[in-house]
């Protein structure tokens, strides 16, 4: 975890702050799930702290950060191949390269992960975590991201499609520690 934090610290904290302290609210919430997995806490754990890097303008190549942080990951050897797809994957983003025009790229290069507990729970950290880094609910993340990007940008078309399979894993993950409480 601790090599994790230091990439995506050099790769965020100077030059974009707000998506390193979300970054940092992301894993946050990874930390308080770990409990409630039965597996893999560590690969969640890095995959929340790395999961927006590629939006740092050092690796940003296609302007997709999933894929962009994904590529960056595997081609230094910075992390396991779960970590790298998790990454990839967050928070549905298929369907945001499906709008992008890069879903076949991104499927075929990094298959979502089929470790399905892992994938919920990634999402539900990362939408119940604000730009800020503090904890929200899904809803005030989504109306949010709508806000920031606007309705009809790539990024509000595809949070509008994703919100139904965002709102049902955030909804596992919440029936998961509801059940470990």
């Amino acid at each position: 975890m601790e090599q994790a934090h230091k990439l995506a610290h050099s790769l965020l904290a100077d030059i974009l702050p707000r998506r390193w302290a979300h970054c940092q609210g992301v894993a946050a919430a990874a930390s308080r799930l770990v409990p409630v997995l039965e597996r893999d806490g560590e690969a969640l754990l890095q995959a929340a702290v790395l999961h927006d890097i590629g939006y740092s303008p050092a690796i940003n190549t296609t302007g997709f950060h999933p894929l962009d942080g994904a590529r960056f990951l595997r081609e230094q050897g910075q992390a396991d191949d779960l970590v790298v797809r998790l990454v990839a994957n967050h928070s549905f983003a298929l369907l945001e390269a499906e709008e992008r025009g890069l879903r076949g790229e991104l499927e075929s290069a990094f298959p979502l992960p089929e470790q399905t507990e892992l994938v919920d729970a990634l999402v539900y950290c990362d939408m119940t975590t604000t730009p800020d880094g503090a904890r929200t609910t899904c809803g005030e993340r989504i109306s949010e991201i709508v806000s920031r990007y606007g309705a009809d940008s790539v990024v509000g078309r595809f949070i509008r499609r994703a919100e139904p399979e965002i709102r049902a894993a955030v909804g596992r993950v919440e029936e998961r520690m509801d059940r470990r409480r």
